[in-house]
């Protein structure tokens, strides 16, 4: 696919931040249907290894965008030319702020907590006020939900038929249930963001800007989460690099 890198099976785009956004408004403009975008990192790629449902998610993806500066060090490994992290805030952020100048679309927030959901509201009430906040909807906290509940979300997102849906469940969960249920979806766009829903109101904080600009994002939520992250960054991230390496010497080695 153009402007796209293979990197571990998947089509990660090398657009920058701003053609991606062109891509999307002009999907929702067209009033295409189901179009999706998730994000990779070498965690999500790592655990995606032993969750096939997840695998389709991320090779279904009408746009895979490269969040973390390991896919990056990817890219350059297998001679690539992706540049730059685009993260779901950064889409979320960019979006909103396209949408908000052109005015007559609205969104739909799936996931998180109705306290959290009241708050995104009020910021986006100020913020992008020619957004309408279709609606919002806190799913149960489950592992896995059952038809009934699935059901019952799609009736509430179908019920307004939003321009953009949010879902905010946290990977692989979000990006499973979007593929699986995006048939069903009468919206033009959906983004899968996870913790973008926290850092919008200030739930969760993250990291300073130069830690972000130099790739080092993860570093000081490390420090405050040592026992949940220790796995991603230790475990998760040298595999994944192993096997870009691989990646790499695979495809230079001749074929009979």
């Amino acid at each position: 696919m153009k402007n796209t890198e293979l990197i571990l099976g998947y089509l990660i785009t090398r657009k920058l931040k701003e053609a991606c956004i062109s891509d999307i408004v002009r999907w929702i403009k067209n009033n295409e249907r189901g179009k999706y975008f998730v994000c990779a990192n070498p965690h999500s790629l790592e655990v995606a290894i032993a969750d096939p449902d997840f695998q389709k998610a991320l090779n279904n993806a009408d746009l895979i965008t490269p969040d973390g500066v390991g896919i990056i060090i990817a890219s350059k490994i297998l001679g690539g030319r992706i540049s730059s992290r685009i993260t779901g805030s950064d889409i979320f952020w960019k979006l909103s702020e396209t949408l908000n100048k052109n005015g007559n679309y609205s969104y739909f927030f799936l996931g998180s907590t109705y306290s959290n959901l009241e708050k995104i509201k009020r910021r986006m009430n100020g913020e992008f006020p020619n957004i309408e906040i279709a609606g919002t909807f806190s799913p149960p906290f489950k592992s896995e939900f059952t038809k009934q509940d699935n059901r019952l979300m799609i009736e509430k997102i179908n019920r307004v038929k939003p321009d953009v849906l949010w879902v905010g469940m946290t990977a692989p969960k979000q990006e499973k249930w979007i593929y699986t249920n995006k048939g069903n979806l009468d919206v033009k766009f959906i983004g899968a963001i996870g913790a973008v829903f926290d850092f919008y109101t200030d739930t969760v904080t993250r990291s300073h800007p130069w830690f972000q600009k130099h790739g080092l994002e993860w570093l000081p939520r490390f420090l405050k989460q040592p026992r949940r992250l220790w796995r991603r960054n230790f475990v998760s991230n040298p595999m994944f690099l192993l096997r870009i390496l691989w990646q790499r010497y695979a495809s230079r080695c001749p074929k009979n």
